[in-house]
């Protein structure tokens, strides 16, 4: 039987894991949003995401991170999507699956904001699709992001 997108978040061992960054477990919840927005084809992903994050009983340290990158996207979806569309070769962005949809994102717009480096970003876009995804997820998000990174500049 196949688990609902809620059971395999509330029962993910992100929000339980202590020793992990706070960076990381804002990502994970910015995943958790965007591929809720996704899938539900919501128009406004800032109101998916408190949903969720209220439901779940997020930090408010990780509810603040993950807030910028809900509304890096929210703000600036359009480009986001184009620049990602411009580095997947062969690949229609609506052709992926919506975690690695979601990922690939998360990781753009991070990227944007330019306050992580884009080594850290590429990790950690590669650990959301090894947990969430498969791994051939992994293998194509690290693909992606690294490609996004340097078209950016910022590698």
């Amino acid at each position: 039987m196949r688990r609902s997108p809620r059971s395999r978040w509330r029962n993910s061992s992100i929000a339980w894991t202590p020793r992990m960054r706070v960076e990381t477990r804002a990502r994970a919840r910015a995943l958790q949003a965007l591929y809720a927005w996704d899938v539900r084809g919501s128009n406004d992903l800032e109101r998916v995401a408190t949903t969720i994050w209220d439901d779940l009983g997020i930090a408010l340290e990780e509810r603040r991170i993950a807030g910028l990158l809900v509304r890096q996207v929210q703000q600036h979806g359009v480009e986001i999507d184009g620049d990602l569309v411009e580095v997947t070769t062969n690949w229609r962005l609506e052709r992926l699956g919506a975690i690695e949809r979601s990922v690939l994102r998360v990781a753009a717009a991070e990227l944007r904001l330019g306050e992580t480096p884009a080594r850290v970003v590429i990790q950690e876009a590669i650990r959301l699709a090894e947990r969430y995804g498969s791994e051939q997820s992994a293998r194509f998000v690290n693909g992606v992001v690294d490609a996004l990174a340097r078209r950016m500049g910022r590698l």
